[in-house]
This record gives structure tokens, C-alpha cells and sequence, in this order.
């Protein structure tokens, strides 16, 4: 178990080392076509965290362990919702602007209950254990993602004082960081998926826990470090738009993906889990439309629930 141990660190060292190249180039590109910094958090940024649950979501269903696969997703979204959003929010308030709150945030929510009918099968049950988010499924959530990404785009236009700050960067440079970061991605994944299996079969815990406390924690971590310093520096714009950029990512682009390639069979997620990722989203939504912030106590409700969430979740190990 001491090996696998380290080969889960090491794997969420490569995965986070990836994220960042990842990040790194592909907003230096984006920038240089002048989109504004919200849109780059809900697409360049979002995508560029998201790929490690991405890539672990993808390589768990293919090593047929879907479970660890949907708890990743579900376990990241409401990670990001409530520990990233509520730390970035602790550190410095978060502003955020009209739109954000009236058309980006939404389509996190709706994401979310997608996700709930996807899981479903049609059935209204607190049991959904062996329903199967299929091919189906997968089609009406990548759809969902290209409308997403369509109205997005379409307001992408930056004004000077953005693209004013921006460090230039060659364009070689952007996708040779695109490119390694890619590979840090799919190596490091595969590591962490096949120890943290192993983990969970020799300590007795089902995989659907491991997926939604430790693989959806380590994935989760380009999200929270991007967002909290984001925050710290000022640009909220950025952190509120990783995270929901994120979210929508992970269930319509991520699920979408991996349902479409090997359909997938829920057997330890629940009914409490899914409403969580909806409950949480929904709260980021309730708190930015007061003054149009979060604010730093509002920030310290979302902590404060997701540990408490992480408590409850444990318990039921």
C-alpha cells in the first residue's frame, strides 16, 4: 500500500504540473485573440483545470471502474462550489458582474439537473443504483455543451484594459506548453487511477467514495489554487468564471465524453450526492445575486458545508 501511496502523489503532482502548463499556454493563445477574462475562466482555464478529471473520469470507465469516474465529477463539482468558491471568497470578496450572475451561472444549474435526469433513467427514486448514464444520455449532455460553448464565444469580445495586462508569450511557446501539459495529463491520470483503485479495494472502501473524497479532491486542486489566487489578486472575473466554466465542463463535456465511449453503470453514487451538486451551485448562485458578491461570511456557509458534507460522506463509508 506504501507504493501506491506514493504513486498517487506522484500522480497528482504530474496531473497538477500538467494542468498548469496546460493553463498557462492555452490562455496565453486565447489572449492574443482578445477575449475578455471571464469568458477565458469559462473556457480556456475551465477546460485547462478540468483536464484531469477529464482524463481520470475517461481512463476509469475504461478500466471499468465507472463508478470512481461519476464520483469524480460529482465529488469536483461540489468541491468547486462550495470549498473552492467559499476559500476564494474568504481570501478577498468575490464581485461579480450582472451577466455572470443572470447568464453564466445558470448554465452551471442547468448542467447539474441534466445530470440528475441523466442519472435517473426517467425514474423518480432515492435509489438509483444500477441505473446507467448511456450513449444516449451522453449525446443530450455534449449537445448541451456546444450551446454552451456557442453562447459563450459569441460574447467573447475584451476590452483594452484586459488584454492590456496580459504577458506576451510566442505562440510556439503557448502550444509546446499545450502539448507537454497534455501528456502530464494522461500519464499522471492513469497512475492515480490505478493506485487509488487499489487503495480502495485493500482498505474495504467502495470506489464510488474514493471517487467523490480523494480522486475528486486531487483533480479539483488546479481549480482551487487557480481560483484562490485569482481571487487574491482581484480578478474575480477569472475565478468565478474557472469555477463555473468547470462545473458545466465536467458534467455536460466530461460525462458527455466518457457516457458516448463506454456507457456507464451507477452502483454507489446517491441520490443525496447528485442533489448536492445541484444544492451547491445553486447556493454560489443565491449568494452572488445578493449585491451582486459573495462575500467573505457567505464564503465561510459554503466551507463550512462542504466539510460538512465531507463528514457525512465519511461516516457513510
Amino acid at each position: 500500500m506504501i507504493l501506491d501511496i506514493i504513486i498517487v502523489i506522484i500522480g497528482i503532482s504530474v496531473v497538477l504540473a500538467g494542468a498548469d502548463r496546460l493553463t498557462e499556454g492555452a490562455s496565453a493563445l486565447a489572449r492574443r485573440l482578445h477575449v475578455s477574462e471571464i469568458v477565458i475562466g469559462l473556457t480556456i482555464v475551465a477546460a485547462g483545470t478540468s483536464a484531469p478529471e477529464l482524463f481520470v473520469s475517461l481512463v476509469s470507465a475504461l478500466k471499468d471502474t465507472p463508478d470512481l469516474a461519476v464520483g469524480n465529477v460529482v465529488g469536483s463539482n461540489i468541491m468547486n462550489a462550495m470549498l473552492i468558491v467559499g476559500c476564494a471568497a474568504m481570501v478577498a470578496p468575490m464581485v461579480i458582474s450582472r451577466s455572470t450572475v443572470h447568464k453564466d451561472i445558470p448554465f452551471a444549474v442547468i448542467a447539474s439537473v441534466l445530470l440528475v435526469l441523466a442519472c435517473i433513467d426517467g425514474q423518480l427514486s432515492w435509489t438509483i443504483t444500477g441505473h446507467t448514464i448511456g450513449r444516449l444520455d451522453g449525446v443530450m449532455l455534449l449537445v448541451g455543451y456546444v450551446l454552451f460553448m456557442y453562447y459563450t464565444l459569441k460574447h467573447a469580445k475584451a476590452d483594452d484594459s484586459e488584454t492590456a495586462q496580459v504577458k506576451a508569450q510566442s505562440v510556439w511557446l503557448s502550444i509546446i506548453y499545450v502539448l507537454v501539459g497534455l501528456a502530464a495529463l494522461v500519464f499522471g491520470s492513469d497512475w492515480f487511477v490505478g493506485a487509488a483503485s487499489r487503495i480502495a479495494t485493500s482498505l474495504g472502501v467502495g470506489e464510488s467514495v474514493i471517487g467523490l473524497t480523494i480522486v475528486a479532491g486531487g483533480t479539483s486542486l488546479p481549480e482551487l489554487a487557480t481560483s484562490v489566487v485569482a481571487a487574491r489578486k482581484g480578478r474575480s472575473a477569472m475565478a468565478i468564471g474557472n469555477v463555473i466554466g468547470s462545473n458545466v465542463f465536467n458534467v455536460l463535456m466530461i460525462l458527455g465524453v466518457t457516457a458516448l465511449i463506454c456507457p456507464m453503470q451507477i452502483n454507489g453514487i446517491t441520490m443525496i450526492d447528485l442533489l448536492m451538486t445541484l444544492v451547491s451551485v445553486a447556493l454560489v448562485w443565491f449568494f452572488a445575486r445578493t449585491r451582486y458578491t459573495v462575500a467573505r461570511w457567505e464564503g465561510g456557509v459554503l466551507t463550512a458545508g462542504f466539510l460538512g458534507y465531507m463528514a457525512w460522506l465519511l461516516s457513510q463509508a
